[in-house]
């Protein structure tokens, strides 16, 4: 079936010596991947190596087959030019790690028009922002309402945090974060990207929400695993 979509790039990992195999979040048929034969040695082809950037917003016309094989790419357009995205260190490095982490955690061929849109406006907040350190946090967190656990708020202001259950609790046990370090966390509910420069976190706060984050990721996502990315953030808003 021929489908023209819009895409996020996802991922993209060199095949062979001339082509890379390319994935990506479509606004119409959720995760797709994409062969690319050639594309690192055709030096006129109008598909270029560079559309495949993490995070770039395409428009496509692809060939998407219904067996489960790679699909075919018959043309190609980038449809927001990051400004600065893939240029300053520090949003480079989220963009690294935010792509490995929809990498690890999407996997529905489906379409879903809600999720799509909340990549697709967050990058583009993300790119002309410069209020940036905390982005990923609540990415991360607003993320799981579109995953399906989305942590549950009705005792928002109990003791701990079960991450098994996804929940704030009074009951305690080997799952549950308390203290301080559920202080930070709750900093994240209640808010959007253009209040996070009212969030007061340190480097030390910073990482300790984000352990959290990805241990509920961990516990919660059949598959996923911890991006390899990960150390080069943490060194970055250190």
């Amino acid at each position: 079936m021929i489908e023209n979509t819009k895409a996020i790039v996802i991922n993209a990992i060199k095949y062979g010596d001339t082509s890379l195999i390319a994935t990506c979040y479509t606004e119409k048929c959720g995760i797709k991947s994409y062969m690319l034969k050639g594309v690192l040695s055709a030096k006129k082809g109008k598909i270029k190596p560079a559309y495949f950037q993490s995070l770039n917003q395409l428009n496509l016309t692809a060939n998407h087959n219904s067996k489960g094989a790679l699909n075919t790419i018959r043309d190609i357009e980038i449809i927001h030019f990051y400004n600065y995205l893939h240029t300053d260190i520090k949003k480079q490095s989220i963009a690294l790690f935010l792509s490995e982490i929809l990498y690890y955690s999407i996997r529905e061929e489906e379409q879903n028009s809600a999720l799509f849109s909340y990549l697709e406006t967050s990058f583009l907040w993300l790119d002309t922002h410069e209020n940036i350190s905390n982005f990923h946090l609540l990415f991360l967190l607003n993320l799981t309402k579109f995953l399906g656990f989305y942590p549950e708020k009705n005792q928002f202001n109990s003791t701990y945090f079960d991450l098994v259950e996804g929940n704030f609790t009074n009951s305690r046990s080997s799952s549950t974060v308390s203290g301080d370090n559920l202080e930070q966390f709750k900093k994240l509910f209640g808010i959007n990207f253009d209040a996070l420069h009212k969030i007061d976190l340190n480097a030390v706060n910073r990482q300790s929400i984000l352990t959290i984050l990805i241990q509920y990721y961990e516990l919660h996502l059949s598959g996923f695993k911890k991006p390899k990315s990960l150390n080069v953030l943490k060194s970055v808003f250190n």
